[in-house]
C-alpha cells in the first residue's frame, strides 16, 4: 500500500449518497414525494439521487440541510467521496487489466536501482511504473515510445526489449530535467570539449562532476545512467527544450568506451538537428551515425598526430603507445581501443592500458 493509503481504510465496495439518503426517509419517516415537496425539488430528482442515477448538486445539498438536518457539507461530502471512490475502484479495475504489460517492464532492477518504489500489490505497482514514465496507462506508454522508433530502424532486436529500453531512457530524462543547465550554445559545448578531452586521463570520481559542470555551462545535461538488462544500449543523445542531452551507460565498463560514446553523441549534437533522436547500440549505421563516429575518432585523436605516430610505430610495442598518449595528453586505453578498431593492433594486446570502471564509483545523482 503506498505511503498516502498507509492509514487510510478504503473500501472495494461502493455505498452511493442515494443509499444513505433512503436511510434518512426511512428515519423519519419520510416519502420520497414528501421530501421532494418540502426541499422544492422534482420527484424525479429525489428518485434518481436514490437510485445513484444522478448526484447531489451543491444546490441539492443546501435543500437537504433545510429538511433533513444535515449540513450541506455531509451531502457534498457524501457525494465527493461517492464519485472517489468509484473513480479509485475503475481505475483498479482497468490496472488489474493492464498487469500483462508490467510482466515485460524491468521492475525488480528498476527497484534495485531505485527508480522506482516496491509494492506488494501488482496494481499498485503497475500505477507506480506508470508514473515513473509519465504516462496514464500502457496505451499512452506506446505513444510516447513511438517517438524513439526511428532511432531503432537498423535494427529488429530491440523491439522485444522496447519497456526495458524506454525505461532507461525515462530514467535519463528525469535526471536530466532535473540538472540546472544555461541554454545550450554551440561554441561554448565546442570550448567545453576541449577541456573535456583532458579527463579522459582522470579517475571518474575526479572527472565526472567536472565533465557534468563544463558540459551544463554550455547547455549540455549529461547523465549516466546504468544500463538495463537486455536493452544493449550505450548511449543517446535527444533535445528537452533548449537543453541537449546525453546519456551514458558504461556498458562497456572501460575508459576507451566511455569516452568514445561521449564524443559520439557530442557529434550528433554539434553536427545534427534538435528533432532527431539517437539510441546507440551494436550494428547501427547511416550516414549521421559514420558522422558522429569522425567526429569522435579525431577529437579524441587527431589525424595529423596519429599519422606522425604510426609511421615510428612497430605495431606492436605499447612503450611507444603511452608515449603516443602522455605526448596528445589523453588516456592510453584510448589509443589501444583506437588502433584495435582499426586493426592494427590485436583485439587480445594492449587491453592492460585500458581503465575499468565501476558503477558504484560512478553516479549522476
Amino acid at each position: 500500500m503506498s505511503d498516502r493509503h498507509k492509514n487510510q481504510y478504503l473500501p472495494d465496495y461502493l455505498v452511493t449518497p442515494g443509499e444513505v439518503l433512503d436511510e434518512y426517509l426511512e428515519a423519519y419517516p419520510m416519502t420520497q414525494a414528501q421530501l421532494a415537496m418540502r426541499a422544492g425539488l422534482a420527484k424525479k430528482t429525489i428518485n434518481e439521487i436514490i437510485k445513484g442515477k444522478s448526484p447531489i448538486t451543491t444546490d441539492s445539498a443546501q435543500k437537504l440541510e433545510r429538511v433533513l438536518g444535515r449540513p450541506a457539507h455531509f451531502w457534498n461530502n457524501l457525494e465527493r467521496q461517492f464519485q472517489e471512490d468509484r473513480s479509485r475502484l475503475a481505475e483498479q479495475a482497468r490496472l488489474e487489466s493492464e498487469l500483462d504489460w508490467l510482466k515485460r517492464i524491468p521492475v525488480a532492477k528498476m527497484i534495485n536501482l531505485g527508480w522506482v518504489k516496491k509494492f506488494k500489490d501488482k496494481s499498485e505497482q503497475l500505477g507506480e511504473v506508470l508514473s515513473f514514465f509519465g504516462v496514464a496507462s500502457p496505451d499512452q506508454w506506446l505513444d510516447v515510445w513511438e517517438n524513439y522508433q526511428v532511432a531503432y530502424r537498423q535494427t529488429q532486436r530491440f523491439e522485444t526489449h522496447a519497456e526495458a529500453v524506454s525505461a532507461w531512457l525515462r530514467q535519463g530524462e528525469i535526471e536530466a530535467r532535473q540538472m540546472p543547465c544555461s541554454p545550450f550554445d554551440k561554441k561554448k559545448f565546442q570550448q567545453a570539449l576541449k577541456k573535456v578531452r583532458s579527463l579522459t586521463t582522470q579517475t571518474p570520481e575526479a572527472f565526472q562532476p567536472k565533465l557534468i559542470e563544463w558540459c551544463s555551462l554550455a547547455g549540455v545535461a549529461v547523465v549516466f545512467v546504468p544500463e538495463l538488462p537486455k536493452t544493449g544500449v550505450s548511449g543517446a543523445t535527444r533535445w528537452l527544450g533548449d537543453k541537449a542531452v546525453i546519456q551514458l551507460s558504461l556498458r562497456y565498463k572501460s575508459n576507451d568506451h566511455l569516452w568514445f560514446t561521449f564524443f559520439h553523441e557530442a557529434g550528433h549534437i554539434i553536427k545534427h538537428g534538435r528533432k532527431d533522436i539517437f539510441i546507440e547500440s551494436n550494428g547501427l549505421d547511416g550516414e549521421k551515425e559514420e558522422e558522429a563516429n569522425e567526429f569522435a575518432r579525431d577529437w579524441l585523436i587527431p589525424p595529423t598526430k596519429l599519422r606522425s605516430f604510426r609511421r615510428k610505430w612497430d605495431g606492436l610495442s605499447l612503450d611507444p603507445v603511452t608515449d603516443f598518449a602522455d605526448e596528445i595528453d589523453i588516456a592510453p586505453g584510448i589509443v589501444v581501443g583506437r588502433l584495435q578498431h582499426d586493426k592494427l593492433l590485436p583485439n587480445t594486446h594492449g587491453n592492460k592500458l585500458k581503465v575499468s570502471l565501476c558503477w558504484k564509483n560512478v553516479s549522476s545523482s
